[in-house]
């Protein structure tokens, strides 16, 4: 694990409550704890809506390299969306918007946002992203891959980290029936998570979805391997970053 994704101590973990986020992500009371503040550092930018993120902000590689994870603390239900993406050099610049929700509900959990990798931006080298989101700018590094991906991909299910003991999870389906965690069992190389049975009507598209996972401890370096079981998510992932 590389010293660009180590997060400052967090000082106070609330638990959250198992919630279905909107806009590809999700969060479950063992694996989305959410800081109360961060080194003592509670300032927040408030985006129209009512919602408010946290000064930092963090990114993952997803995809082999052709997607990023753009993770922001704030309300479950106030969750982001993306607007524009654009690039210049290795610099990747991201607006985000509120996804038009009246009221937000007090919660503080991790939202992850899909973004696709602009074309001419080097993922074999290091990679800046400046996140704009309510009238404020925030910055997040990412660390150079070891090879670029080659194709379009097969939409297959990828995880990056975003955080010594934060994971943001790609799969591709419905988006309307996003994944939803039941349980995270952690070991020394991996976790198996475990997702809970979808209970109704889905739409028939096919999008990414982003699901945020904090683990039970943090992972300090070497390989590290996601198990997925149920929800037809059934799938061996490695962890990249």
């Amino acid at each position: 694990m590389t010293p660009s994704r180590a997060r400052r101590v967090l000082s106070t973990l609330v638990i959250a409550g198992a919630t279905l986020l909107v806009a590809g992500c999700s969060a479950s009371p063992g694996s989305a704890p959410a800081p109360t503040s961060k080194s003592g550092d509670t300032a927040t930018t408030t985006p129209p809506g009512g919602d408010s993120i946290a000064t930092e902000v963090e990114a993952a590689w997803l995809d082999d390299g052709r997607a990023i994870a753009v993770v922001t603390w704030g309300s479950s239900t106030c969750v982001p969306v993306a607007g524009d993406v654009s690039a210049e050099g290795q610099t990747i610049s991201v607006s985000l918007a509120s996804g038009g929700e009246k009221a937000c509900t007090d919660d503080l959990v991790p939202r992850a946002v899909y973004v696709g990798v602009p074309e001419g931006v080097d993922v074999t080298q290091d990679v800046e992203l400046e996140v704009a989101y309510g009238g404020g700018t925030q910055d997040a590094d990412l660390d150079g891959l070891a090879q670029a991906p080659e194709g379009l991909g097969e939409q297959k299910a990828s995880a990056g980290w975003f955080e010594d003991g934060g994971i943001a999870l790609l799969t591709w389906g419905s988006s309307t029936c996003r994944p939803v965690i039941e349980d995270v069992k952690q070991s020394d190389a991996g976790a198996t998570v475990t997702f809970k049975t979808t209970d109704g009507v889905c739409t028939m598209d096919l999008a990414p979805r982003v699901t945020t996972i904090l683990l039970p401890e943090e992972h300090d370096d070497g390989p590290f391997e996601l198990t997925l079981v149920g929800d037809n998510l059934d799938a061996t992932v490695a962890v990249i970053g």
